[in-house]
């Protein structure tokens, strides 16, 4: 009878002990999340260009957005990009956000859309990271210009000569927001060695791109873009770097630059 009663007590025991374990372990994500409602689910087939939207809570967000990223099973980067606050990101409730990634891959892999709290402060113990798994699709490839300086091409600096560096990237339909992204990232190294060099700032980030009928391009992006830009030859560097890169298409006739909504008294010398 004893055996009996003990083995009871064990096997009550047992079994609370593991309830404990699965709400130790499942609790927290449902009671205290911090992205839900997120477009992409788990082993979903993805291919580029991939909308990704949803809600986070605002404290995920720096100056309205966030970095996500597509890597595969190795955690090589396949892609990256940000998404966007659809409004006031300056709570602690769920935001809506939606954002466009690009990647590329010529086989099909599996890997991980990974959303991550930005944190501008570089400490660790801020990081936060959601994982989705994901199955990803070959991904075919098109070619687009971005528009640089360059000493060798140009070693009398005339400020607003601008030289083409052609890129190979996923494709997508928006194709000249694909092509500013690819001018903000700046010469690689191989290019930098063949004397071509930027005049934009690192950390510009583009917020829109508008193209109206009449072929006009508005293109607005973060304060970045004038942080301590000063002299008439980088401010015309700039310009004609920005311009060139979207008047590579036909639909394109004229370029005009905004910050943050704002055209005037933008990028003075």
């Amino acid at each position: 009878m004893k055996n009996k009663i003990l083995l009871s007590l064990v096997v009550v025991l047992a079994i609370i002990i593991i309830v404990l374990i699965l709400a130790l372990i499942f609790w927290p994500l449902n009671k205290n999340a911090d992205v839900k409602n997120l477009s992409v689910k788990s082993g979903q087939q993805i291919e580029s260009p991939l909308l990704v939207s949803g809600q986070a809570r605002g404290t995920w967000f720096f100056e309205a957005t966030f970095p996500i990223k597509i890597i595969d099973e190795q955690g090589n980067i396949l892609g990256s990009s940000f998404v966007r606050a659809k409004s006031d990101w300056m709570t602690e409730d769920f935001v809506e956000f939606e954002g466009e990634l690009t990647f590329s891959t010529s086989v099909a892999v599996k890997g991980f859309l990974v959303l991550s709290k930005d944190n501008p402060s570089g400490l660790p113990q801020y990081d936060k990271e959601l994982r989705i798994p994901v199955n990803i699709k070959p991904s075919g490839m098109m070619t687009v210009k971005a528009f640089f300086n360059n000493n060798n091409l140009d070693p009398q600096i005339s400020c607003n000569k601008v030289f083409a560096i052609e890129r190979q990237i996923p494709k997508v339909s928006a194709v000249g927001s694909a092509a500013i992204w690819e001018l903000l990232k700046g010469p690689t190294a191989q290019e930098e060695g063949a004397g071509f060099f930027t005049s934009i700032n690192n950390g510009v980030k583009l917020q829109s791109l508008e193209i109206t009928k009449e072929g006009t391009a508005i293109v607005d992006f973060n304060s970045q873009l004038e942080y301590q830009v000063g002299g008439s030859c980088r401010v015309s560097s700039i310009r004609a770097q920005i311009s060139e890169t979207l008047k590579q298409f036909s639909t394109v006739k004229n370029v005009i630059i905004s910050i943050n909504g704002r055209t005037e008294d933008i990028l003075q010398p």
